[in-house]
């Protein structure tokens, strides 16, 4: 499907004032989300664990993610020694304002009246807002290694690493998940594919590449349990170990926006917009400020969906979460983007090969070829076998510490750790003490 240039009057002809109103609003809009992201996280985890949450500030404790901001205002900002300062204190800001720009893109409602004037609601858009879309998110991850890499410490370095790894493996299967929505709508417009949805959303007529979006962005955003780059289990806090007061702040909120800016890309591609679902569209029920509603109803519900999983999904593992995106997320979107484009282009009015039996049966077969070749190639790994007993083990033999396996002790340990096995207080033999008299 060819690509429809995009008629931009209605923003190019916008008064000043009502430009700087729709950003103004969009802006507004996202830090009243973070702040009521925080709280919902907080809220939503209790109930699932049992305990109440926030409850101490304001009603239901929804004041608690401005007493959170007080109380990290009020923190002394600590820089360590042998940082590189100004790296160190711009990271923050590189992460936070990437962030902020996705939503002058995202298309809230349709034309409402402001005023006397009648508008879209959305900042702006552009014939490849979606790729502007994935460019900054790009470029908000250089905000997380250069905070590992300025902080001059083993930790922080190591989720900066892993940090970049996970956006470069999950920013292209995310990608791909893409192009078969911009196949079907014939455009990278955010407001044009909201448009285009208006009978059918794409997580419905596209659902392959929904799941595989959905399945990215959790890598994307850092969210459990994709959040490798701060695992505190494993690496301390990663890229955020040195950091404290509000430049620990900025992150934080950094990470939330990204939760808001990711659902509501969500929203926008995959589910509708501020399209009202059937049948409330039918009467009318999204158009002018409606559109709003539908907008905040959807992206809450889209992230109750995100707070869901982290509450319920335990944390990958590295090797785990690098399968996952290399060996299947990739391929399953290659082929679906192939199926896709195919159906597309068989589908076209006036074409005469779909009304040939034989070349749909050559399509199936290559489209069942390729997914048995993705899905059943890799063939079993082969299992290793269990090491001998070869006694004392040197550590650094290779220059590098590594853990004995099964079997090996190191050297220091030899003739201590003993394969008998120890009585403690539970061995029925321990309990047997000689009776009062006894010899």
């Amino acid at each position: 499907m060819t690509l429809v240039p995009m008629d931009l009057s209605i923003f190019m002809n916008d008064p000043l004032w009502i430009v700087i109103l729709k950003a103004l609003f969009g802006f507004v809009l996202l830090i009243l989300f973070v702040l009521f992201a925080i709280v919902f996280e907080r809220k939503v985890l209790g109930r699932m664990q049992n305990r109440p949450g926030p409850t101490m500030n304001g009603p239901f404790g929804s004041l608690q993610s401005l007493a959170d901001g007080l109380k990290s205002m009020l923190k002394e900002d600590i820089t360590p020694s042998g940082v590189d300062k100004i790296v160190f204190m711009i990271a923050p800001a590189i992460n936070v304002i990437p962030a902020v720009l996705i939503f002058a893109v995202i298309p809230f409602a349709g034309v409402v009246p402001v005023g006397s004037h009648h508008t879209r609601l959305q900042v702006t858009d552009m014939p490849i807002s979606v790729l502007l879309i994935l460019g900054v998110t790009s470029v908000g991850i250089y905000g997380v290694v250069l905070a590992g890499w300025a902080s001059n410490s083993t930790f922080p370095l190591l989720g900066g690493i892993r940090a970049s790894a996970q956006m470069i493996s999950y920013e292209v299967a995310m990608g791909l998940s893409l192009v078969a929505v911009f196949l079907y709508a014939g455009s990278l417009s955010t407001s044009e594919i909201v448009d285009a949805q208006r009978k059918l959303w794409y997580c419905l007529a596209l659902i392959p590449s929904f799941v595989i979006f959905v399945i990215s962005i959790f890598g994307e955003s850092n969210r459990t349990p994709f959040d490798l780059p701060e695992g505190e289990s494993e690496i301390v806090g990663g890229y955020l170990t040195e950091y404290s007061s509000m430049r620990f702040a900025m992150f934080y909120m950094a990470e939330y926006m990204a939760m808001t800016n990711v659902s509501a890309v969500a929203v926008t591609i995959f589910l509708g917009g501020y399209h009202a679902p059937i049948p409330f569209n039918w009467l009318g029920m999204d158009h002018g400020y409606w559109g709003l509603l539908w907008f905040v109803i959807k992206t809450v519900l889209f992230m109750f969906f995100m707070v869901w999983v982290r509450a319920a999904v335990p944390r990958f593992r590295y090797d785990q979460f690098m399968n996952l995106g290399w060996k299947w997320l990739i391929p399953i979107s290659l082929v679906w983007v192939l199926v896709v484009a195919t159906m597309q282009t068989l589908l076209k009015p006036g074409n005469d090969l779909r009304s040939s039996p034989v070349f749909w049966v050559i399509v199936a077969v290559i489209v069942l070829a390729i997914l048995a070749a993705v899905l059943f190639g890799g063939g079993r790994e082969e299992e290793e076998p269990e090491p001998e007993d070869s006694g004392e083990f040197d550590a650094f033999a290779g220059g590098f510490p590594v853990p004995p396996r099964r079997g090996q002790v190191l050297p220091e340990l030899a003739g201590v750790v003993s394969a008998e096995p120890v009585a403690t207080a539970q061995d029925p033999a321990h309990d047997q003490q000689p009776a009062n008299g006894d010899s």
